[in-house]
């Protein structure tokens, strides 16, 4: 015979396993990030999963795994669409091997001079529509995009518009990059990110395409490059989020929704607390007399965009899909003002 304290703890435990059955997850899904465990963006999207938890009342758990943790960065993009992650947040240029669309819609060089814009063409200009056309051939579905925001550009010389750019010797990352710095005059090198302060220091370099404002100064680079151009005129990588697709088609209506709505939130999240670190970054900056920040005009802003389009042209001709990103992008930039005809 069952004592009454023991039927009380069995009864007790029950209850609490009956509860944990009842508020368990209907979907436990890992996504695997390109970002490190201590870059300052991971945590953001940390957050986002988190909300994600929330707004479906539990239903959605997921967890994201930083770079590396279950495949390598380029190879997400197989690995969300076989199943092996449920999905990733990446910078889609990784994947331009597999199509140049990829790096078109993943980081248009010279496109866009503020998020916002990248943001409205995503979800207003037929973007998402388009990069869902580019994915969903490879088992992904397309929930949106963010950014860290455009990069700034490092420089040991000052360089108020394209005409300045004639002759800089610069590093620049390989493909749409280089090709489009070099269409406007300067002179790109390869090099690696880790040996962007000994060249700038060592005069190896004049200029660097680096990162964002706020890193860059962490790192001491305007010790040696102190004409930094602050807001950037060149590159802005997208962040892209997507899902596995068979697994977001079994999704009921609401949760669907859920996740599509969460990621315009998660990009706004990312952009408001990536722009207070370069604000504060930029303001130290500008108390050093030593150093200048320069701001290009839009008209020089609008030359470089004109420079880039000539590029965006020859990589159109690349591959079907990298023609549709070309014809889409440049109507939207057209249409908003942005560009010339």
């Amino acid at each position: 015979m069952k004592s009454p304290v023991k039927t009380a703890i069995l009864s007790a435990v029950s209850t609490l396993v009956l509860c944990g059955s009842a508020f368990a997850a209907d979907y436990v899904w890992t996504f695997q990030t390109s970002a490190q465990a201590g870059d300052n963006f991971f945590p953001i999207e940390e957050a986002w999963a988190e909300r994600v938890g929330e707004l479906s009342d539990g239903r959605i758990d997921i967890t994201v795994v930083p770079v590396g943790t279950v495949v390598g960065h380029t190879e997400t993009l197989e690995a969300v669409g076989a199943g092996i992650l449920n999905g990733h947040i990446t910078d889609p240029s990784y994947f331009s091997g597999k199509d140049p669309a990829f790096a078109m819609l993943g980081n248009l060089v010279g496109a866009w001079s503020a998020p916002e814009q990248m943001f409205d063409y995503m979800q207003n200009g037929g973007g998402k529509e388009l990069f869902n056309e580019l994915v969903n051939p490879y088992g992904l579905q397309f929930l949106g995009a963010s950014a860290t925001g455009v990069e700034a550009f490092l420089s040991t010389k000052p360089i108020y518009g394209v005409d300045d750019l004639k002759g800089i010797k610069m590093r620049a990352p390989e493909g749409m990059v280089q090709e489009v710095f070099a269409a406007a005059g300067a002179a790109p090198v390869n090099l690696p990110g880790s040996e962007v302060y000994t060249s700038l220091e060592k005069g190896v370099i004049d200029a660097a395409d680096y990162t964002v404002f706020s890193t860059n100064h962490a790192q001491g680079m305007h010790e040696f490059a102190k004409y930094p151009l602050y807001p950037g005129f060149h590159s802005m990588p997208v962040i892209e989020v997507s899902i596995n697709k068979a697994t977001y088609d079994d999704l009921p209506d609401d949760l669907k929704a859920i996740l599509n709505d969460s990621v315009p939130v998660f990009a706004a999240d990312m952009v408001a607390q990536l722009d207070v670190q370069n604000a504060k970054a930029a303001a130290e900056a500008e108390a050093d007399p030593d150093i200048t920040i320069i701001n290009w005009s839009d008209e020089e802003r609008a030359k470089f965009r004109a420079i880039a389009k000539g590029q965006w042209a020859n990589w159109a001709t690349r591959s079907e899909m990298a023609g549709k990103a070309y014809e889409s992008v440049t109507a939207y930039l057209v249409s908003a003002g942005l560009l010339q005809e």
